[in-house]
């Protein structure tokens, strides 16, 4: 068995789709120590021989392991040396796909990548709504959201909206469920007329406590009977208004954030059927 092996990523474009597929499969040896380098952008076939003779210089001998996105037939034969293991992801799945579908691909790196301008805006106009409305921030605006989280204090809100407003162009806001709220198991006006948009976050008591532990140490806010009593609180106050509720509690932003998205996309389906009923 190796206990380390060279690994390259490449790709017509920004190497992600490549990196991120040739990752899924590799952390399934965690044995193994591996050496990771992306190389984006080989479009040409110059490109294509430097990305050549870059990987068997630096990695003669050792067969390395070479995950591929490029669509160029002409660059891959270029890249798929006797001495790597390639991986040409993409080819079979376009093949095939091509036989289906009785069309040929275009054969183009990246270009789903390839945002046009109106993507792109959207994109930037969801995380500037995000920076506006974190933490409670101007609720006035919160009829444009198009999800707005609520949760008790550190219980994963402002991270979780960061990745929708990046990752997934959706505009977020976020609202933290404070004593005023708490005890009277009420929400505010601009929450409750966009009730249909507003999805709850929670966790465990115990892991709120360590969180809220690490950076106020000993405070009666980071206690564990606290932490206990606002979840509670908040888990009446979702009951009470109808709110689904998402766990992040061992879930990565990723997971979460994703499960958010398809609530969100749930919601969005049911209130259009209503509509059309």
């Amino acid at each position: 068995m190796w206990k380390s092996k060279d690994v390259y990523y490449l790709s017509g474009s920004t190497g992600i789709l490549a990196e991120d597929l040739g990752k899924a499969l590799l952390c399934q040896f965690p044995e193994i120590n591996f050496n990771e380098e992306k190389l984006p952008f080989i479009r040409t076939e110059k490109e294509a021989w430097e990305a050549r003779e870059l990987i068997l210089k630096q990695s003669s001998g050792r067969h390395p392991l070479v995950f591929s996105t490029i669509m160029s037939p002409e660059l891959i034969a270029i890249l798929d040396a006797p001495e790597v293991e390639l991986f040409n992801i993409c080819e079979n799945y376009l093949g095939r796909l091509a036989q289906l579908l009785e069309a040929e691909p275009l054969r183009e790196s990246g270009f789903s990548r390839h945002l046009d301008d109106t993507h792109m805006a959207k994109r930037v106009s969801a995380i500037q709504y995000c920076i506006n409305h974190d933490d409670g921030s101007a609720t006035k605006d919160y009829d444009e959201a198009e999800v707005i989280l609520l949760g008790v204090s550190r219980s994963g809100k402002t991270p979780i909206s960061v990745y929708l407003a990046t990752q997934l162009g959706i505009k977020t806001a976020n609202y933290p469920l404070v004593c005023d709220d708490l005890n009277t198991y009420s929400l505010p006006a601009d929450i409750i007329r966009n009730k249909k948009r507003v999805i709850g976050l929670s966790t465990t008591p115990e892991i709120l406590h360590h969180i809220r532990e690490k950076r106020y140490k000993g405070s009666s806010y980071a206690k564990h009977a606290t932490c206990v009593n606002e979840l509670s609180q908040a888990h009446q106050i979702f009951l009470n208004y109808e709110i689904p509720v998402i766990m992040s509690d061992g879930r990565s932003i990723e997971e979460t954030a994703t499960q958010v998205a398809q609530e969100l996309a749930i919601r969005k389906k049911s209130y259009v059927h209503a509509k059309l009923k």
